[in-house]
């Protein structure tokens, strides 16, 4: 059954994405997108009036794609300390993701030329994470939005040094594969404990020396 409408314009988009990880945004061209989506060029024009304006859509779809996958830390636990550990190790799967990887490749190479779309992909790998730990260890953990977002940014930089710049430069191999809905049962969340376990630590003890007392589960 022939794809229309919406189904059509995702379709190209997914179509498009792998084209543009698999060769880059230069050598990308529109009748490959084309033919990769098997549709025809006139009506991939009709969706997209440019390859410029096709890969923004693509940051913006992958958005939703990466948020969905991520989740929120309530999704993960009822114990706020798992819960926080479990969804930076969510966070830091899904940026060792081969696909991840690649994606933020090609977004730096192309930065200078299409600097919102880099500034976009950002905004969804660590803008949008950060303030979902942030607004989550303010609400559980009763921090003021200073606090909480001065603690998320320590634990999300604990957990991204050094195993995904390790990753993006090549050093380490990618991520294969990514279940849409769960952490792999064997990936080493040991480092991130002991991440969580610090700030956390740090958070407990400032409290009790203020005269107040965070809630950890």
């Amino acid at each position: 059954m022939s794809r229309r409408g919406l189904a059509l314009r995702e379709h190209i988009l997914y179509a498009a994405k792998n084209v543009f990880l698999q060769v880059g945004f230069e050598r990308a061209s529109m009748d490959v997108i084309a033919e990769t989506a098997q549709t025809s060029k006139r009506t991939l024009y009709a969706h997209f009036e440019s390859k410029e304006k096709l890969y923004l859509a693509i940051i913006d779809l992958v958005r939703g794609v990466y948020l969905s996958k991520l989740k929120a830390p309530d999704n993960y636990s009822q114990d706020p300390n798992e819960a926080v550990v479990m969804f930076c190790g969510r966070f830091l799967e899904g940026m060792l993701f081969t696909w991840t990887i690649r994606m933020c490749r090609m977004t730096a190479s192309e930065a200078e030329r299409f600097p919102e779309a880099s500034a976009r992909y950002f905004d969804v790998l660590f803008t949008a994470t950060h303030e979902r730990l942030s607004n989550y260890l303010s609400e559980k953990l009763e921090l003021n939005q200073t606090e909480s977002s001065k603690a998320a940014h320590e634990i999300l930089s604990s957990v991204i040094y050094p195993r995904f710049l390790r990753t993006l430069f090549g050093i380490d191999p990618a991520i294969q594969q990514l279940d849409d809905d769960h952490l792999a049962p064997d990936f080493d969340l040991k480092p991130i404990q002991q991440a969580v376990h610090q700030v956390l630590g740090k958070l407990l003890q400032s409290s009790a020396q203020a005269g107040t007392s965070p809630r950890t589960g």
